[in-house]
């Protein structure tokens, strides 16, 4: 089978084929739909190595349907093939190190999401820059108010806009166009989350895990989405690997040394989990066995290194209950060693209080204004 390697571009994209060690063919396009006459139906089957990004999968499908074989590299490893090596990187001489890595073998090859889980993680994407514009436009907001001596109410960020409108008055006309903004994003966010709700009532494993303490719709989603099959990790240890909460690791000599976490993978994700984490801390549930490890270990280290403690933790509990399919069982989990994640059977009635758990988690919470 042909060896193919292409260095995606936004205004370019750099084709590579080898042979035997050898450079057989370069070409430079604007657009992989351009390279039809190359890797087309008509032509020859080829392996074609691509670095992962979000227009990978794209490129992924497209060639797929031709009758290609696509490998995709996972970037986080590709500087081990070569990639930027003595100071040079350029598109050419990065698809030439991809295509000659493809025809040695053992290319870190990345996972490809599944069409639902692409779509689920695309209209996250959205909400996520919707929700991070809003906080943007009202903390503006409330600065150019305080420059008028006038502070803003405390309330839910849907609600900000009708009350400054109703606190500003005439004086506060300059963040007007602020409020107006405001107003879109909120009406925007209700049709995302609309459509979020949809997505995610196909699927069963979000309720799951919603089960959790702490673990809300956008957490249980942001999770599927970015883990996609549970059954493709061996431990939890790899999956919290996977989205950055290890620590970072420098032994030698006999002795251990562990830094920071990583910070690899999804950074929402992590920011999620870790928001999951202080709720669990701060709940009011002081007796669940989350909240009680948690406790232990703040006492011993401080509050913030036990929130990242908690949130990789919580990776592993959510990716047990996902692989096992068993919602969230705190008795078991009490009872279970640190690395045991196991559920037994639960009782009808310890059933009903989760499945109340996750109906409140749905629920839209009307928070009250504080003058």
């Amino acid at each position: 089978m042909r060896k193919v390697a292409l260095d995606l571009g936004v205004r370019k994209t750099s084709y590579c084929e080898v042979q035997d060690g050898q450079v057989i063919l370069r070409e430079t396009v604007s657009s992989v739909s351009s390279l039809e006459s190359l890797l087309g139906p008509e032509q020859p089957s080829a392996q074609v190595a691509i670095e992962a990004c979000r227009e990978a999968w794209h490129v992924h499908d497209l060639l797929s349907s031709w009758g290609n074989h696509v490998v995709l590299v996972d970037t986080t490893r590709s500087r081990r093939l070569g990639i930027g090596q003595h100071g040079r990187k350029t598109d050419r001489i990065d698809a030439e190190v991809l295509a000659l890595a493809l025809e040695r073998g053992g290319i870190p090859a990345a996972h490809v999401l599944s069409p639902h889980r692409r779509e689920l993680r695309r209209w996250l994407s959205v909400r996520r820059a919707l929700v991070e514009s809003r906080a943007q436009l009202i903390t503006t907001a409330r600065g150019l108010a305080r420059e008028q001596g006038v502070t803003l109410p405390r309330c839910a960020a849907p609600h900000f806009a009708g009350h400054a409108r109703k606190r500003g008055q005439g004086e506060l006309r300059v963040i007007a166009p602020l409020l107006t903004l405001l107003e879109t994003a909120n009406s925007e966010l209700e049709i995302v989350e609309a459509k979020l709700a949809e997505l995610c009532a196909t699927e069963p494993v979000v309720e799951l895990l919603m089960t959790t303490p702490g673990v809300g719709p956008t957490i249980a989603a942001s999770f599927v989405s970015v883990v996609d099959d549970a059954k493709r990790f061996r431990s939890p240890h790899h999956v919290e690997s996977y989205v950055g909460l290890v620590p970072t690791e420098d032994s030698s000599g006999g002795q251990r040394r562990l830094g920071a976490i990583t910070k690899k993978g999804n950074s929402y994700l992590r920011s999620l989990l870790v928001q999951g984490a202080w709720a669990i801390l701060r709940g009011t549930d002081r007796q669940d066995p989350l909240r009680l490890w948690a406790d232990a270990v703040a006492a011993r280290r401080g509050k913030k290194i036990a929130v990242i403690a908690l949130a990789r933790r919580l990776v592993g509990v959510l990716w047990a209950m996902w692989r096992d399919s068993k919602p969230y069982n705190p008795a078991v989990l009490a009872s279970a060693s640190s690395r045991g994640t196991h559920d037994s059977a639960r009782t009808l009635d310890a059933q009903s209080q989760t499945m109340a758990s996750v109906a409140r988690k749905r629920a839209p919470k009307e928070v009250a204004l504080q003058a």
